[in-house]
């Protein structure tokens, strides 16, 4: 055996044993006729004591940083403890060593607070890996791998793999496509999910499957996406929404105890999209703290007994408020004393590209119950203090508006409202709040193609109570301009989506089980039947042989990771990921390849 014990096992009561140890070299500190080495694996950290005969073998073979080596010795006491390591009560004597490996010095070092660029220790990611920062990732991946498995063995699903290499049907994202070398111009896709299979499996009767499963999509990069994902897909038969929902519920909270320690008792909160969008912006808020938006347009005379805003606005000739399409507003608690360079610096943030704003106008609501505006010489002392009051603000608030055209307004108002959440210490890493959304659109209206789209995607099942109005309606479009208006527009979709803390983690829906049904989805989509009989005849033909009711939902699993570790970015919790531009700086890939693969594959290259 090259190992007796890990670098993170030996305790006192180990003291005054013979043991054998191997790993990495972390750091050498010689003192005179003694050498100190830290030598470290996956498990931890061990100091060796090199005494003075051996000292003298280091003199003539050295070990260097991440050298890999064997020792054995005795288990001594150590005499400066270190109580920042588990290990750090005993040291080994050392009375013999073997050097098993040498290295090179590595281009950053191998610690927490490394010299590492970004770019280099993607490079060099087998170094990285050494890291315990990036080994706590992992490890934590893992955990939550490692729960979420037990507690869907639990209850009786079933782990079944679906296939990598399927057909190309295009929605939504781009696939990553793979040319077949026996099928000359032909091709295979990378799944984008496991959708259709899964479903084909509850037509096959295994009634509870998931996978974690590897899944491709061939889009535009960001923190929290990758070109290769991870998802836990699942799915169940003979079920409805409430189902699904307390099923998964008790799925994240299991994670939570497994990984985190926490009891997650609290109850799940439920909102439907509408009042996410009008509460938060977004339909997937973070519900850590209040900070609701209001619409200022949409206050009526009478309410909280002040004037309508409305009124206020065309009382004060401000047209920047008048003419707006919408006008929203957040309460920021404790916030106003901020000086004119930090209400200057606002400003200036919601003017950047990705917010789009031309300004922002604030209110001040002063302890000693007085205001003061950006706004003065439009807005008196009551107009003021009329406002503050249905904005719901407090003395010693400060009140942010923005102006503006409605789609644009609300996801402005939405970042600026996580903004301000994120510099007064309300978006805590460590706290974690669950949140099912209900109750979403089934359909959009894409204006360039004068067409519905699926918000979800097309095997999603509109609400019971909805199927009539899809089915007995033409989703033509005949006045584009009034497409709100046409009954399609209303039609919600039996679909949910769980967030935490403001991140989507999972989403999924009661699924079309019936062929009338989802033909009439692929009709509203704008698909000819040729057209579903090509992309997705086996399924509808699947239905025809007793399709059960059936639904699922697939999480995030990166994501999830990458929350529950505290960090913005899903790379970090990845063995192996790409860059922000989808390349694996490691391995250099995409890469090119020879004409003689090009030419077995019947591929010509216009580039």
């Amino acid at each position: 055996m090259y190992r007796s014990h890990t670098c993170g096992e030996l305790r006192e009561s180990n003291i005054g044993q013979e043991v054998t140890l191997a790993g990495w070299v972390q750091t050498v500190r010689k003192f005179g006729s003694i050498t100190f080495i830290d030598l470290r694996d996956r498990y931890g950290i061990t100091q060796l004591l090199f005494g003075e005969t051996l000292n003298k073998e280091l003199d003539e073979q050295p070990l260097g940083r991440e050298f890999v080596i064997q020792v054995s010795g005795n288990v001594l006491e150590r005499t400066n403890k270190n109580p920042n390591i588990p290990t750090g009560d005993i040291e080994i004597e050392v009375s013999k060593f073997n050097i098993l490996n040498k290295a090179v010095t590595p281009p950053f070092t191998i610690q927490d607070d490394t010299d590492g660029g970004d770019d280099l220790r993607m490079k060099f990611r087998y170094l990285d890996l050494r890291r315990n920062a990036v080994k706590r990732n992992i490890e934590l991946r893992y955990a939550v791998n490692r729960s979420a498995r037990n507690y869907l063995h639990e209850n009786h699903f079933m782990d079944i793999e679906t296939p990598f290499l399927i057909k190309s049907t295009p929605e939504g994202a781009r696939d990553f496509v793979v040319p077949s070398r026996m099928n000359p111009g032909q091709f295979y896709a990378l799944p984008q999910s496991p959708q259709t299979f899964k479903q084909l499996l509850m037509v096959s009767g295994y009634d509870r499957y998931y996978q974690v499963v590897k899944c491709f999509r061939d889009e535009d990069l960001r923190a929290d996406r990758q070109p290769e994902f991870t998802q836990i897909d699942c799915e169940m038969s003979f079920v409805a929404q409430e189902d699904i929902l307390q099923m998964f519920e008790g799925l994240i909270k299991r994670i939570f105890k497994d990984v985190k320690g926490i009891d997650y008792t609290d109850e799940v909160e439920r909102m439907s999209w509408n009042d996410a969008m009008l509460r938060y912006g977004n339909d997937k808020p973070d519900i850590r703290f209040g900070m609701e938006l209001v619409n200022l347009k949409t206050v009526f005379e009478g309410e909280s007994g002040n004037l309508a805003a409305q009124a206020i606005f065309e009382a004060s000739g401000f047209k920047v408020l008048t003419e707006a399409e919408t006008v929203l507003a957040i309460s920021v608690p404790g916030c106003s004393e901020y000086t004119r360079k930090q209400t200057d610096e606002l400003t200036e943030w919601v003017k950047r590209p990705q917010i789009g704003m031309n300004g922002l106008i604030f209110i001040k609501c002063n302890a000693d119950g007085t205001f003061k505006s950006s706004a003065d010489k439009f807005f008196d002392e009551e107009k003021l203090k009329n406002l503050a009051a249905i904005c719901g603000a407090k003395a010693g608030d400060l009140i942010l508006i923005l102006a503006g055209r409605e789609e644009r307004t609300r996801k402005a108002t939405s970042e600026l409202r996580l903004e301000m959440g994120e510099r007064l210490g309300m978006r805590r890493k460590d706290e974690f709040k669950l949140l099912w959304v209900l109750d979403f659109p089934l359909f959009e209206y894409a204006e360039e193609e004068n067409r519905w789209v699926a918000r979800h995607h097309p095997f999603t099942s509109p609400k019971p109570d909805h199927i009539p109005v899809m089915i007995g309606n033409d989703p033509a479009i005949k006045d584009a301009a009034n497409y709100l208006s046409h009954p399609y527009a209303n039609i919600k979709a039996n679909a949910y989506d769980m967030v935490l803390n403001g991140n989507e983690i999972g989403g999924g829906s009661i699924r079309i089980y019936q062929r009338e049904l989802q033909e009439k989805m692929f009709d509203a989509l704008g698909m000819s039947k040729e057209e579903a009989q090509h992309k997705f005849g086996f399924l509808l033909g699947a239905f025809e042989y007793g399709a059960p009711p059936h639904g699922g939902i697939a999480f995030g699993f990166d994501r999830l990771c990458a929350i529950l570790g505290g960090s913005e970015s899903i790379r970090d919790f990845i063995a192996f990921p790409k860059n922000n531009s989808g390349r694996d700086v490691m391995l250099d890939a995409p890469a090119s390849i020879d004409d003689k693969q090009l030419n077995e594959l019947s591929i010509t290259l216009s580039v």
